[in-house]
């Protein structure tokens, strides 16, 4: 399998000016921008999946949260120790099977098609719609300290 590389500028900048905001709003806002980048690839992975397999495509979804099992795994690879993260996928087990096949199945590959067509999307998204956001929560956090809150 070929490697792919991605180049981001302005990653630095954007951590700075996420750690002037306060740690909670700080975390907040990446993780509205996360989940919010996320969606488009979910939407992708959810036209691709079969739709006649165990309600797969049903349960494919954005989020942050990992069952206690997926965590174990993600921190035995070395995740979990970022500021904030987001999680796209299917929260069911017949996920991998379609995705990877097995003896009986062959495989029907969904989240990597998806992940291949959506992929310049999500990080557009991310690397865009951060800034406008570290913005927004910047101006609300100005206008609270006005107030003397």
């Amino acid at each position: 399998m070929a490697k792919s590389t991605v180049k981001i500028d302005g990653l630095k900048e954007l951590e700075r000016a996420l750690s002037n905001l306060p740690k909670a709003t700080g975390k907040a806002t990446l993780r509205k921008v996360l989940k919010e980048a996320g969606e488009p690839l979910a939407q992708s992975m959810r036209s691709l999946a079969p739709k006649d397999e165990y309600h797969l495509s049903e349960s494919i979804d954005v989020g942050t949260r990992l069952t206690r099992r997926q965590r174990s795994l993600h921190k035995a690879q070395g995740g979990g120790q970022d500021f904030s993260e987001a999680f796209v996928g299917a929260n069911n087990p017949a996920g991998v099977q379609q995705e990877f096949g097995n003896e009986n199945h062959t495989a029907q590959p969904f989240a990597r098609p998806a992940w291949d067509s959506q992929k310049n999307n999500v990080l557009h998204i991310i690397t865009h719609r951060l800034w406008t956001a570290i913005e927004e929560a910047a101006a609300r956090v100005a206008k609270k300290a006005a107030k003397g809150k």
